[in-house]
């Protein structure tokens, strides 16, 4: 084997278990399901590895405690392959496109950015996401709350506390889908960031990373990752 594990025969990944439909804990359960955990779960299957997760972790931790190693080797979390967080760690080849989405109540009616970005407005996020980096850019009148997650962000605006949320796409219609149903992403309110997922690995593990890198492609030639995906827009 190129690579080091911090467990012998096991994948061991850190998340922060709250993005569903890409990885979540039901409710009352103990398992954590999804997208990202039915893919790592076949990258496992693919290394001749047993997967197995942290405890949730807060997200703006998971790349410090991959990169400092001895505890994950990898860091599945919907994580925006970016320039900053490439000093840091590595990242595996991409395996799921997204954009940001701007979330307000129905009731609030359509919403501009131009409108949002006023020193009386309250925007909240996630701390340490793409979508903080976007509202700071873009919106640097109005107050931007980093959050621990994005239920605290929808439910917030829900409420009234904040005017309006930022946070990966594909999560936001999701949350709004299932039990958010008096938000909506409003006309425009795709934020087209044209963002690329990749799996967090150690700089010290690029075997590891070449590994993955070989499992994703064959999952993707083989017919998996589609089917991993359909599943995953019928949740």
């Amino acid at each position: 084997k190129e690579y080091i594990l911090v467990k012998k025969g096991t994948l061991i990944g850190v998340s922060d278990m709250s993005y569903p439909p890409l990885e979540s804990i039901p409710d009352g359960g103990t398992k954590p399901e999804g997208f990202e955990i039915d893919m790592m779960d076949a990258i496992a299957k693919k290394l001749g590895l047993t997967m197995e997760w942290l405890p949730a972790t807060k997200f703006d931790t998971i790349i410090p405690l991959v990169k400092q190693g001895g505890k994950a080797d990898v860091g599945v979390s919907a994580f925006t392959i970016t320039d900053e967080r490439k000093k840091e760690i590595d990242f595996t080849k991409p395996y799921l496109d997204s954009n940001q989405g701007l979330v307000n109540r129905k009731a609030d009616g359509k919403v501009s950015e131009d409108a949002l970005d006023s020193k009386d407005k309250q925007v909240a996020v996630q701390s340490g996401t793409t979508g903080e980096s976007w509202a700071q850019e873009n919106l640097p009148k109005a107050t931007v709350v980093p959050l621990d997650d994005i239920i605290q962000a929808l439910t917030g605006v829900q409420t009234g506390l904040y005017n309006a949320c930022v946070a990966d796409l594909p999560v936001t219609s999701y949350e709004i889908k299932q039990a958010y149903h008096d938000l909506q992403i409003p006309e425009g309110g795709e934020i087209p960031t044209g963002e690329q997922y990749g799996i967090v690995v150690s700089k010290k593990n690029p075997g590891l990373t070449k590994a993955i890198n070989k499992a994703l492609k064959e999952l993707k030639s083989d017919g998996t990752m589609d089917s991993l995906q359909r599943s995953e827009e019928r949740r």
